[in-house]
């Protein structure tokens, strides 16, 4: 029951706790910055996810779909038209991020736990 958890696996959830706290965290700040900011912000994150798809390393490309995704809501939410839909789309995005971080450093902790 309480089964000692491989070090490679217990490195991967506190990377992946550390990640998700973080960029939640960034993404209540990109959706707090005002509208030119925000657009300015948001097209980095953008351009930074869209250079980190072009990566050979999966998880590279998926941390650059995360970036590119949360860098078009950011610029979105921050033009008129569809600044309701984005918004409340980054709001779930930012509960996401931070509700997996903290699953994560959960499962880190018990992880850490059973090797005591």
């Amino acid at each position: 029951m309480n089964d000692i958890v491989p070090t490679n696996v217990l490195a991967k959830q506190g990377v992946a706790a550390v990640a998700g706290i973080a960029g939640g965290i960034g993404l209540m700040i990109l959706g707090g910055l005002p509208s030119l900011f925000g657009i300015i912000a948001g097209g980095v994150v953008g351009i930074i996810g869209l250079g980190a798809m072009g990566s050979h390393d999966p998880a590279d490309k998926r941390a650059g779909l995360i970036a590119l995704a949360a860098g078009g809501l950011t610029v979105l939410s921050k033009i008129g038209i569809f600044s309701g839909l984005a918004s409340s789309f980054l709001g779930l995005a930012t509960v996401g991020l931070i509700g997996m971080g903290v699953w994560n450093a959960f499962k880190f902790y018990k992880g850490l736990k059973s090797r005591a």
